[in-house]
C-alpha cells in the first residue's frame, strides 16, 4: 500500500528500475493464435550464458481493469531462485498490463477460465525452450492466486521438461456472482485433479483473506480424491493477510523451506550458488526519534496525521516528504522506499526525500529548502 498528499497513490503507474543484480530485463513474448499477441515478460537470470533451470512464475488478478495492472516481478521469489542458479520468467498474461489482447473471463465456468489463462503459459514455455540460456529439461511452473489456478490447469498435460508445479494461495474468488463460487471452484479443483500429470505443492496461510483453511482443505481433498498429486502446506498466519505472502520480503521464511524440500524431491537444484548483494541501506541519521511527530519538517496537520498512521504500518515501510508540504508513504511489497518517493512526487513541485525507512529516521535535510505548505 502507498499513500500520498491527500489521496491514494496510483500504484499502477509505478514501475521500479530494472535490478542489475538479477540481470533484469523486459521482453515481449509471442503468444496466442498465430503468435500475434505479445506478452510483457520480466526475466531475471544469473550471470553467464547458461543454460539455467527455469522458474516460470504467474501473477493473480488485482481488482479493477486488467490493463491497469502493473508489471508483476515477484522480486523476493526471483532473488531466491536466481541465487540457486535459476532463470526466472514472469509474464503478464493476455490482456494484463502492457500485454496485448483481451482478458479472458468465463464467469462462473471457473474451469474454463483457468484453462484460458494456461494457454499463455504454454506459449511462454515454448518460447523458453527455444532460448539457449534455458535448460529445457529442468523447469518449474508456479503461480499466485488466479495464477495458481492457471498453473494447475497447465499441469493437466505432460509438459516436456516441467518437473514441478508450485501453487501459492491459488484460487479464483468471484463475489457477487450468480453462482456459488465456492462450490463451483471445488468442482473445478476436482476436475484439475482428475487430469493432473505433474506433481504439485500447495502453499496457503491460515489468515488468507480470500481463501480460508476449511475451503482450501476441501479443494485439496477434491483434487487428490480425483487422483491428483498435491502436497498441501499450511504455514500458519502471516502478518495481516497470508494471501500476500509470496510478494513480501518477510514471506520468504514461510514459503521457501517447504518449497526447497519439494523441489529437492523433484531432483531440482536447491543449493545457493550465486552471490547476490543486498542493496545499500540508508543509515540512520539521528535527526529525531522516529516517534517524534512534531520533529518531522514541512508537514501540515494533515501530513502529521498521515505520519502517525505510517508509524503503525508494517515493515518494510518508508515515508517521504518535500519542502512543498507533500508527503507519501508505502508499506510491504517491493521497493517501498521508491514507491513512497514516487507517491510524494506526484503532488510536489520540488524533489521529495526519504524521512523514515523501517524503524529508522534517515532524513538529512540535504537539498531541502523552505517552501509553501498546502
Amino acid at each position: 500500500m502507498s499513500m500520498t498528499g491527500h489521496a491514494l497513490a496510483d500504484n499502477a503507474t509505478f514501475d521500479p528500475p530494472l535490478d542489475a543484480r538479477l540481470n533484469e530485463q523486459v521482453v515481449m513474448v509471442p503468444a496466442g493464435e498465430g503468435l500475434r499477441d505479445r506478452l510483457e515478460t520480466t526475466i531475471f537470470k544469473p550471470d553467464g550464458r547458461g543454460p539455467f533451470p527455469l522458474l516460470l512464475m504467474n501473477h493473480g488478478k488485482q481488482p479493477g481493469p486488467s490493463k491497469q495492472q502493473k508489471r508483476e516481478r515477484f522480486v523476493y521469489l526471483a532473488i531466491e531462485f536466481v541465487r540457486r542458479g535459476y532463470a526466472v520468467m514472469v509474464p503478464m498474461r493476455t490482456g494484463y498490463g502492457q500485454s496485448t489482447g483481451d482478458y479472458r473471463d468465463r464467469g462462473c465456468d471457473m474451469t474454463a477460465s483457468a484453462f484460458g489463462q494456461a494457454r499463455d503459459l504454454r506459449d511462454v514455455l515454448e518460447y523458453a525452450r527455444s532460448q539457449s540460456w534455458v535448460d529445457a529439461q529442468r523447469m518449474v511452473v508456479a503461480g499466485q492466486s488466479y495464477g495458481g489456478m492457471a498453473v494447475l490447469a497447465l499441469a493437466t498435460s505432460s509438459e516436456p521438461g516441467v518437473r514441478a508445479v508450485l501453487n501459492f494461495s491459488g484460487g479464483l474468488r468471484y463475489d457477487n456472482s450468480p453462482c456459488d463460487w465456492q462450490a463451483t471452484l471445488t468442482k473445478a479443483f476436482g476436475l484439475l485433479g482428475k487430469y493432473n500429470h505433474i506433481p504439485t505443492l500447495w502453499l496457503y496461510g491460515a489468515n488468507d483473506s480470500y481463501f480460508a483453511p476449511p475451503l482450501v482443505a476441501q479443494w485439496h481433498q477434491a483434487f487428490v480424491g480425483a487422483g491428483g498429486h498435491a502436497r498441501l502446506v499450511d504455514y500458519g498466519a502471516f502478518k495481516r493477510d497470508a494471501h500476500l505472502t509470496v510478494g513480501s520480503r518477510d514471506g520468504v521464511a514461510y514459503w521457501l523451506p517447504p518449497t526447497l524440500t519439494f523441489l529437492r524431491s523433484m531432483a531440482m537444484p536447491v543449493k545457493p550458488i550465486v552471490e547476490i548483494g543486498e542493496p545499500p541501506a540508508l543509515p540512520a541519521t539521528g535527526f529525531a526519534a522516529q516517534t517524534d511527530v512534531d520533529a518531522v519538517p514541512y508537514l501540515t496537520e494533515r501530513g502529521r496525521a498521515a505520519y502517525k498512521v505510517f508509524l503503525g504500518r508494517l515493515q518494510p515501510r518508508a515515508f517521504a516528504l518535500s519542502a512543498s508540504g507533500a508527503w507519501g508513504w508505502a508499506e510491504e511489497g517491493e521497493s517501498p522506499d521508491l514507491r513512497a518517493l514516487a507517491s510524494c512526487q506526484q503532488l510536489s513541485s520540488v524533489p521529495c526525500q526519504l524521512y523514515a525507512v523501517d524503524e529508522n529516521v534517515v532524513w538529512t535535510g540535504a537539498g531541502a529548502a523552505a517552501g509553501s505548505h498546502d
